[in-house]
């Protein structure tokens, strides 16, 4: 029985619910009469830190390097050997996001269905796998194929660590978290710029140096999706660092968040509800506007190429590129962390470069090249905004379907921007490109006014939640359960571990 069967107490004032285990979240059980000293809370943290943030970093460290080889590929002859027109090229850049956005959905309710860890590891292999055979790839419709699949498979990575940092960490260490494991794109562009310098002087006949890229990088994504399949946990309620007393530590010091931890069954309910939230359709319109400047990743090679410096200046300038990245999001995330409800705050002002970068970069002259270099690293500042619009949607956001849906939407959306934006960069707007240029200078005027509007209608919604009276709708909830002894007993279920959305759930306040 799915539905709550309710019956009236003997003084007939107050109404308690029986709930199956369907309906509650998986952690219900181990929630039970628990209280966590903030000792303990920290202990615990610090042991999840060690074994699944390390793991999550390298991980992020390496999808980004390997979708992003095609840009590193391109000045290492991979456009002359797959004799690919500039369109050709654009569409490998497109088809990968098209084939993310796909599988995005399905991909998130695989997350929700199977093993959180597993199904990534599942994914990272076979990306591996179809990274390394681009170096066996001579064609257009070859190298099509591949990228394919690797958007297929990268779907699960992002929207798979969003639920990992909500089952394990609080809302306020959220933003930090998802922070360092974003900023491992900027150590991936480092790292894939000395390993392109080197393949770059690897000499072998009949293998050309981008081939070396591919391999490389296939067999560093190998190596993860092994360590990912023995080592990565798939909930607090089993991870297997954790003893049974600090699983029961790890579940109750999130009980603050009021989102639980999971709930494996699809609750149609949940979609609706996140259909219509408008909330969802925002973040979804940012992702979008956001990343459609995203297309310089395969880019930015090429146009710092065309500014006169060598093919090995350019493969260590993308370097710098890395440390900006690394800074911003850094810096970025312990301000949001350090003010209470400024991440909207934060997240505008680091726009504020990117605009000053798209409008140098358009009117400085052309032999400037130093100046125009600079411009190009100012627009990777803005990347602080889409991390933390990605911790912050999972912070505002209850329901394990609902929240599964939600983030399937916001990275559906970033897939749409992802795959519009290659499209900008056509032949004939070469040398100064100002028509791409400026569209990405709309997009990053557009993007702080999003963020500024989420802010005011979640503020509005926490105060008219503070204006209004106390409701008990969900205070007296019961499970049955089998005790040590067999006999079954009811058990009382905390609010924050009902799987209640965030509409439902009237204590649940919009981090801002």
């Amino acid at each position: 029985m799915d539905s709550p069967t309710y019956y009236n107490e003997k003084d007939e004032k107050h109404v308690a619910a029986l709930v199956t285990t369907r309906q509650v979240d998986t952690a219900a059980e181990l929630s039970a009469g628990a209280d966590v000293s903030p000792e303990d809370a920290a202990r615990i943290r610090r042991k999840i830190d060690k074994h699944i943030l390390p793991l999550m970093c390298i991980l992020y460290w390496i999808q980004f390097m390997d979708k992003t080889t095609l840009g590193s590929a391109a000045i290492l002859g991979i456009k002359k050997t797959a004799h690919l027109s500039t369109n050709q090229y654009n569409w490998l850049g497109t088809i990968f996001y098209l084939s993310y956005l796909l599988f995005e959905y399905p991909q998130n309710l695989a997350l929700q269905r199977f093993p959180v860890g597993k199904w990534m590891s599942l994914n990272i292999f076979t990306w591996a796998i179809a990274l390394c055979a681009h170096s066996a790839c001579k064609s257009f419709a070859g190298l099509l194929v591949c990228r394919l699949l690797l958007g297929m498979c990268e779907g699960s990575i992002t929207a798979g660590f969003l639920i990992v940092s909500s089952m394990f960490y609080t809302r306020t260490e959220q933003t930090r978290r998802v922070g360092y494991w974003f900023l491992m794109n900027g150590t991936a562009q480092i790292i894939s710029g000395f390993i392109s310098f080197g393949s770059l002087h690897i000499h072998t006949p009949g293998f050309m140096p981008w081939q070396w890229l591919m391999i490389i990088t296939g067999f560093l994504t190998l190596a993860t999706a092994v360590a990912y399949w023995f080592f990565f946990p798939d909930s607090p309620t089993n991870a297997w660092f954790l003893t049974k007393e600090e699983r029961v530590i790890a579940v109750n010091r999130i009980k603050v968040n009021q989102t639980g931890v999971e709930n494996k069954h699809f609750k149609i309910d949940q979609v609706y509800e996140a259909l219509l939230d408008p909330k969802t359709w925002l973040f979804a319109a940012f992702a979008a506007f956001d990343n459609v400047p995203n297309s310089l990743t395969n880019q930015r090679a090429i146009i710092v190429n065309s500014f006169g410096f060598t093919t090995l200046q350019t493969t260590l300038l993308g370097c710098v590129d890395g440390i900006v990245e690394i800074v911003t999001i850094f810096t970025g995330v312990q301000l949001a962390s350090r003010y209470k409800n400024a991440v909207a705050w934060v997240g505008i002002v680091y726009f504020f470069p990117n605009i000053l970068g798209c409008f140098l970069v358009n009117f400085l002259p052309w032999k400037d090249k130093v100046g125009l270099l600079f411009s190009i690293w100012l627009t990777g500042v803005g990347t602080t905004g889409f991390v933390l619009a990605l911790s912050w949607v999972s912070q505002v956001t209850a329901g394990h379907t609902k929240r599964v849906t939600t983030n399937a939407i916001m990275l559906s959306a970033y897939c749409i921007g992802n795959a519009a934006g290659p499209f900008m960069w056509q032949a004939k707007y070469t040398p100064r490109n100002h028509v791409p240029w400026i569209i990405i200078g709309i997009c990053y005027l557009i993007c702080p006014c999003l963020l500024f509007i989420i802010r005011t209608i979640l503020k509005a919604e926490n105060k008219r939640r503070d204006n209004d009276t106390t409701e008990d709708t969900y205070d007296d909830v019961y499970m049955s359960r089998v005790d040590e002894d067999g006999n079954t007993i009811e058990m009382k279920v905390d609010r924050a571990f009902l799987d209640l959305t965030d509409r439902e759930n009237k204590e649940f306040r919009y981090v801002l």
